[in-house]
């Protein structure tokens, strides 16, 4: 795998509860980049009871426009596994929104530096959390490039599904206009409500790569900080999601094999 782009609409929270249970659970090493132009939570929240200096997004974009990225990258990422090191990483996002507009220039070299993390030595996947598609700031390059752009909707009511109705649109209408086409978009279900996930699948026209639980106190704890339970049933199904999006990837890479091998022949 390679960039897992993870997004949200407005009223429907979640992406970095998703994109932490994932890197947390997954079996291949993982990097965490916060990609949000409204700023990171994880260092306020799941690491809330750690003192740790600033660092991050805002220092990598800096070194990127130096030309010093491969060297300053290990400065500006955090071990989230004491147990198996350098397997699950995080890289810190922007402290403040004003920031922003420091690290939007370079959201193209950054991604094609993201997209080298997985020909390292472990090769790491990237699961961005991109935050809510509202922000004026949205980080499109990386959204264009990422092997799979996931859309992540509460399906618990009305008020948190329909908003994703015009990201979903939104997406497919940027992707095919400067991306690679729409074969990159995929659904994750963070929870259950009146409508059958079919249903939304089919509103939404978007094909369905996760189900996730409501499960209120690990997502308390992933938001918060606290005593995280290996067993949870939130880890478990991001756990059980990741040989899906391998999947998924493996399908979108192929075709866009095809296509090249069809343009050039």
């Amino acid at each position: 795998m390679a960039i897992i782009a993870m997004v949200s609409a407005k009223g429907s929270p979640g992406v970095t509860t998703t994109a932490l249970a994932c890197a947390l659970s997954w079996q291949r090493p993982a990097l965490l980049a916060e990609c949000d132009p409204a700023g990171g939570s994880v260092l306020a929240g799941y690491l809330s009871a750690l003192e740790i200096e600033p660092m991050g997004l805002l220092q990598l974009a800096v070194a990127e426009l130096r030309g010093t990225a491969a060297t300053e990258f290990p400065n500006q990422i955090i071990d989230l596994d004491g147990k198996q090191p350098g397997r699950r990483l995080l890289l810190p996002g922007i402290a403040d929104p004003v920031q922003a507009g420091t690290v939007r220039p370079t959201w193209d070299r950054l991604t094609a530096f993201f997209a080298g993390l997985e020909e390292g030595e472990p090769g790491h996947d990237v699961i961005a959390d991109c935050g809510r598609l509202s922000s004026a700031a949205t980080p499109w390059p990386l959204l264009q490039r990422a092997d799979l752009v996931l859309l992540v909707v509460a399906a618990t009511s009305l008020r948190t599904i329909s908003p994703a109705m015009p990201a979903a649109t939104q997406l497919r209408r940027d992707l095919t206009e400067n991306g690679r086409g729409t074969g990159s978009l995929g659904l994750v279900l963070v929870g259950d409500g009146p409508y059958r996930s079919a249903e939304i699948q089919q509103r939404l026209q978007l094909p369905l790569i996760a189900e996730l639980p409501y499960d209120k106190r690990t997502a308390a704890v992933l938001s918060d900080g606290g005593r995280l339970r290996g067993n949870a049933s939130l880890l478990r199904a991001a756990a059980a999601a990741e040989d899906t999006v391998a999947q998924a990837i493996a399908r979108r890479r192929a075709q866009l094999n095809i296509g090249q091998e069809v343009r050039h022949g």
